[in-house]
């Protein structure tokens, strides 16, 4: 996530800077941990059986030619894993980059809206981002408008502070504790009250 996802999702300039400070560079996007956390479960294995297959040559190392074919299927073997290997990654970043995609989006249930796209016709691009995707999403953003979060409303039309009758825990001049809040709630406290000051 970057400055630009931030002024994307409703922040202020001067927020999304404060927010991007306030992390210092010293976060991992969830998209990306998954990524690398999946890798090297996979790397682990085939490391694992690496292993195996060494010992079953060390032990079958008396023929020379049931040898070499040993080594030959192994070597397929660990060919067709790789290739496994690298799809697998491929479409774990694929569908990473449709869930970001769509959270961008303001999709309310990424599912729901994931389950009308045509994933077959999208494919990762050189940017991380998927190519095909804007084309179907406008659609089903015009076709399924329920869908997706309302567009903020410009900032002279937003009424802010204290709303006679509507319940809130916070009131006007209150401090908010942010660190009680997931990001969610905080980028949406901070599109509300683009005042605020984050202490």
């Amino acid at each position: 996530m970057n400055k630009e996802d931030l002024i994307a999702m409703g922040l202020t300039e001067e927020q999304a800077k404060k927010v991007m400070d306030s992390l210092d560079g010293n976060f991992v996007t969830k998209a990306r941990f998954n990524e690398v956390n999946e890798e090297n479960k996979t790397l682990k294995k085939s490391v694992s059986d690496r292993d195996k297959q060494l010992e079953d040559l060390k032990k079958s190392s008396g023929d020379n030619a049931e040898l070499k074919k040993q080594i030959e299927a192994l070597q397929q073997q660990n060919a067709d894993q790789k290739k496994t290997h690298e799809t697998e990654m491929n479409q774990l970043k694929l569908d990473n980059a449709v869930e970001t995609a769509l959270t961008a989006a303001g999709a309310r249930n990424t599912k729901a809206v994931r389950s009308l796209l045509d994933v077959s016709k999208l494919k990762l691009g050189d940017d991380g981002k998927p190519t095909g995707f804007d084309e179907q999403l406008k659609a089903i953003q015009e076709s399924d408008p329920y869908l997706f979060e309302e567009k903020q409303q410009t900032q002279q039309n937003n009424f802010r502070g204290f709303q006679p009758g509507a319940s809130s825990d916070v009131k006007p001049g209150a401090k908010v504790d942010f660190s009680k809040m997931t990001y969610s709630e905080m980028a949406a406290y901070m599109a509300a009250n683009p005042d605020a000051k984050i202490e």
